[in-house]
């Protein structure tokens, strides 16, 4: 098997009601699919975010370096180490999911196999739920959104906050603690809404009400101040989801910045550099959970890193490794594939097939094809 050549191809729709986190309601969601293509037919998939320069690096410093070899020896050295200070990590992720589902469909084998097999098929996943929504108050939403969740079976919820004050949202966060079952875990992320002492003041209200973790309240450029939130909040401090290098989630550890660690295999460098950041977090004691906000591309990617990672203790399900899982208006998650992931009992069935284990919707593709 030899890679003939590699495509870039940006989707885009448009969303019903514009919605976001906390500083921004966007209009669509997109993403841009990268296909390493192979002689035999196969094609590997990856995905990148389609920020202005990623295609290009692609498809003009990569793509050169990738066609004519075998896909299954390259793996670990396609990359020039030299080079990583001066590369994009979101177009380093897509290319090393692409060879990754490459890798496993050349050898007939799932993706977690490559990795010495999965340690749980069925990965325990929460709602990626709570935008804010144009035109509508929170108030209005959240608690019912958060209570279909739970019908449909979701043990864990995360919904965004920081868009209005404190003094407005704390009380419906309250609320929202006492009209979901004490059992089913909520979780907030803030999308660097707060400075210090306001995030301070929030974590220590979140605490008392017994959420389960505050998902980067500060800013994220270099995720300054994180150590001081983690040292003097009881409440979990999540974060991580912009790291793009191995030395900068080292960095987190190194100063304890944060108690759960959320690289994003579309972002983070990829796959391989995924199970990199979460064995470090585990010698810190830290734990990793991925964070997956794109297409089903990137979900696939995260059910698979999550089955290999190892439970953090040796009690038997005591916070078990879990994922992300989007469940807001996102058709470059629900119908990508020609076959959906599939949510059961509270978690993502690890797709079994070759590679990543999913097919891509070619009709789709066309029908929401952004050609440049």
């Amino acid at each position: 098997m030899k890679i003939t050549s590699v495509e870039t191809i940006e989707l885009r729709h448009p969303l019903t009601v514009p919605a976001g986190p906390a500083a921004v309601l966007n209009e669509s969601r997109g993403c841009l699919l990268v296909a390493i293509h192979t002689d035999d037919g196969t094609t590997g998939w990856g995905e990148a975010v389609p920020f202005a320069g990623v295609r290009e690096l692609i498809l003009e410093a990569f793509a050169p370096r990738l066609i004519g070899r075998n896909p299954v020896e390259i793996q670990r050295t396609w990359r020039n180490p030299w080079m990583v200070p001066y590369q994009s990590a979101l177009a380093v992720s897509a290319v090393d999911v692409a060879l990754h589902d490459l890798w496993g469909k050349a050898i007939g084998v799932p993706v977690h196999q490559l990795y010495g097999g999965a340690f749980r098929h069925l990965v325990p996943a929460y709602a990626s739920a709570g935008l804010y929504l144009k035109d509508k108050d929170p108030a209005e939403h959240w608690l019912e959104e958060a209570r279909g969740l739970v019908d449909r079976g979701f043990a864990a919820i995360k919904i965004r906050i920081g868009r209005y004050d404190p003094d407005y949202e704390l009380p419906l966060l309250r609320q929202l603690r006492a009209g979901i079952p004490a059992d089913i875990r909520l979780m907030v992320d803030a999308w660097g809404a707060y400075t210090l002492p306001t995030a301070l003041r929030v974590g220590r209200e979140l605490s008392e009400l017994g959420y389960y973790w505050f998902e980067e309240p500060l800013s994220q450029n270099g995720y300054a101040a994180y150590e001081i939130l983690a040292d003097q909040l009881d409440i979990a401090i999540a974060g991580g989801e912009n790291v793009q290098s191995r030395a900068a989630a080292k960095e987190l550890c190194d100063r304890r910045a944060v108690d759960i660690l959320q690289p994003d295999v579309s972002i983070c460098g990829g796959i391989s550099d995924f199970l990199f950041m979460a064995d470090l977090a585990s010698l810190y004691g830290i734990r990793c959970i991925p964070h997956s906000w794109n297409s089903a591309i990137t979900a696939a990617a995260s059910a698979h890193v999550a089955s290999l990672l190892a439970d953090p203790t040796m009690m038997p399900g005591v916070d078990v490794p879990m994922m992300e899982y989007d469940t807001t208006e996102n058709l470059l998650l629900t119908e990508l594939l020609t076959q959906p992931l599939t949510f059961r009992d509270g978690g993502i069935v690890v797709p079994e097939g070759p590679g990543l284990g999913v097919d891509i919707d070619m009709a789709f593709v066309k029908k929401y094809r952004v050609d440049r």
